[in-house]
C-alpha cells in the first residue's frame, strides 16, 4: 500500500480505528520529539556558557533578551548570515553531506528511547516513544557509531591536512571507546532479559538502579559517552592548539555551527541513554506507584517529568566536566580505551554473568535480596578500580615514564639548586 492510499483511507475512515489512532499518534509524537530535541539543542549551548561563567564567577551572555534567553537566536541568524566558503580541491559533495551525518545519528537515536510511561486515551494507550522497536538497545548501538562518518568525512573532503588529521583522531577515538560502551552494557541485557528499553526500565523498578547493581558497567558507559561525544577530557579531535580547529578547520558559516550542534545532540542522546539504562528511565524513583494499577494522565506527566531530570542532570555533569578537567595526550586517551577500560568490561562481564546464573541456579528470586547481592559485589569491584588501578599512574593526565627511583632524584636536585640559590642570595 502505498503512502498516499493509505492517508487516503486513514481520511475516508477505512481503516480500523486503531491503526489510524496509531498513524496519528506516531506523526504527533514525531513532530513534538523533534521541536523539543532540536530546542533542548540550542539551549544547550546557552547552558554551557552560563553555567561555565557561574564556575569561572564571571557573566553569561546575558544582553540578548531577558537574561540572554534570546543570545540563542541571535547566534543561529548570525551564522545563516555568514558567508559560505569552500576549501579548493575539496570534495564538495561529501563536503555538505558531513555536517548533516555527523548530526542525524544522534537525533534517530530518540525514536527508541521512551521518555515517560504509556498515555492513556479515549483511543486506546500511546506508548511514548516513537518507535518501541523490540530490538530497540541495539538499534541505538548501531545508529549511534554511524556517527563516526560525518568526522572522518569532514576531514577527508575538506583536503587539509589539518582536518584530516583531526578526523583520523576521531576515528580512532569513538571506535576505540564504542567497544568499552558495548561490552558495558552487555551486563544490562544479562539482567533484563530483553533488548526493548522499556523492559530494561522495568526491570530497574523492581529490582533497583543499574547505577547500583551495576557500578562498574555505569562507570565505564559514562567514560566512553565522554570519548564518544568528543568532550572534555576526550576532545583530542579539535586540540585547536594543535590541529588548527580539528575535522571542521575549513568550513564556515552554518555547516561549521553543526558541528557544534552535532556535539550537544549527542551529548543529550548519551544523557537519555545513561538515564535510561542505569537510572531507571521515566520511573520515578522511591515509588512504586508508576508502575502498578492503571496508567493515568498524570502518571505520564510525572514520569516525563522524572525522565527529564535525569537528563538535565548529566547535561550539567557534562558541562561541569569540561570546565574542570584538562584534556588527555593522545597516548593516554587510547591507552584508557584498550588497555584498561576494554579489559575491565571484559572481565566484568564474565563476573556477572557468573553471579547471575549462580543466583538463578539457588532460586533467589529477581527482586531485593538478587539486587543486594550484586551491589555487594559492585562495591568490592569499584573499590578495587579506584585505589588499585588509577593512583595517579596509569591514567592521570600528569602521568609520567619516570619511575619513581628517578623522579625523586629529580627532586632532590631540584632541591639543592633552590638550597643553593638562596644562599648565594643571601651572599649577594
Amino acid at each position: 500500500m502505498t503512502l498516499p492510499a493509505l492517508f487516503l483511507q486513514v481520511a475516508n475512515s477505512q481503516l480500523d480505528p486503531s491503526t489510524g489512532v496509531f498513524i496519528i499518534g506516531t506523526i504527533v509524537k514525531i513532530v513534538a520529539i523533534f521541536s523539543i530535541y532540536m530546542l533542548t539543542v540550542a539551549y544547550t549551548t546557552f547552558a554551557e556558557r552560563r553555567v561555565s561563567a557561574w564556575i569561572q564567577d564571571r557573566h553569561g551572555p546575558n544582553r540578548v533578551g531577558p537574561q540572554g534567553l534570546l543570545q540563542v537566536i541571535a547566534d543561529g541568524v548570525k551564522n545563516f548570515m555568514k558567508e559560505e566558503t569552500y576549501p579548493g580541491f575539496s570534495n564538495r559533495v561529501l563536503f555538505v553531506l558531513a555536517p548533516g551525518l555527523a548530526f542525524l545519528p544522534a537525533m534517530l537515536t530518540w525514536a527508541v528511547i521512551p521518555f515517560a510511561s504509556p498515555l492513556p486515551t479515549p483511543w486506546g494507550r500511546i506508548d511514548l516513544v516513537v518507535a518501541d522497536l523490540p530490538v530497540g538497545f541495539l538499534f541505538t548501538l548501531a545508529i549511534s557509531s554511524v556517527g563516526v562518518y560525518g568526522i572522518v568525512l569532514a576531514g577527508w573532503s575538506s583536503n587539509n591536512k589539518y582536518a584530516l588529521l583531526g578526523g583520523l583522531r576521531s576515528s580512532a577515538q569513538m571506535v576505540s571507546y564504542e567497544i568499552a560502551m558495548g561490552m558495558s552494557t552487555v551486563c544490562v541485557l544479562l539482567l533484563s532479559g530483553n533488548v526493548t528499553l522499556n523492559t530494561v526500565i522495568q526491570q530497574q523498578s523492581h529490582m533497583g538502579w543499574n547505577a547500583l547493581l551495576l557500578s562498574v558497567a555505569c562507570f565505564i558507559f559514562l567514560i566512553a559517552a565522554f570519548a564518544e561525544t568528543n568532550r572534555v577530557p576526550f576532545d583530542l579531535p579539535e586540540a585547536e592548539s594543535e590541529l588548527v580547529a580539528g575535522y571542521h578547520t575549513e568550513y564556515s558559516a552554518m555547516k561549521y555551527s553543526m558541528f557544534p550542534i552535532a556535539e550537544y545532540a549527542n551529548m543529550i542522546t548519551a544523557s537519555a541513554m545513561m538515564a535510561t539504562l542505569f537510572f531507571g528511565g521515566w520511573d520515578i524513583p522511591f515509588t512504586q506507584w508508576d508502575n502498578t494499577g492503571d496508567f493515568t494522565v498524570l502518571k505520564s506527566i510525572l514520569t516525563f517529568g522524572s525522565f527529564a531530570t535525569k537528563v538535565v542532570f548529566f547535561i550539567f555533569f557534562y558541562i561541569w566536566i569540561r570546565w574542570t578537567l584538562p584534556r588527555f595526550r593522545y597516548d593516554q586517551l587510547m591507552s584508557l580505551g584498550w588497555k584498561v577500560l576494554l579489559p575491565i568490561a571484559l572481565i566484568y562481564v564474565v563476573v556477572i554473568a557468573t553471579a547471575v546464573v549462580t543466583l538463578d541456579k539457588a532460586g533467589v528470586v529477581r527482586g531485593p535480596l538478587f539486587g543486594g547481592v550484586l551491589f555487594a559485589i559492585n562495591v568490592v569491584l569499584m573499590g578495587a578500580i579506584l585505589l588499585v588501578l588509577d593512583r595517579g599512574r596509569i591514567i592521570s593526565p600528569a602521568y609520567s615514564r619516570l619511575d619513581r627511583a628517578r623522579v625523586q632524584r629529580l627532586r632532590d636536585v631540584s632541591s639543592g639548586r633552590r638550597t643553593l640559590n638562596h644562599v648565594a642570595d643571601k651572599g649577594a
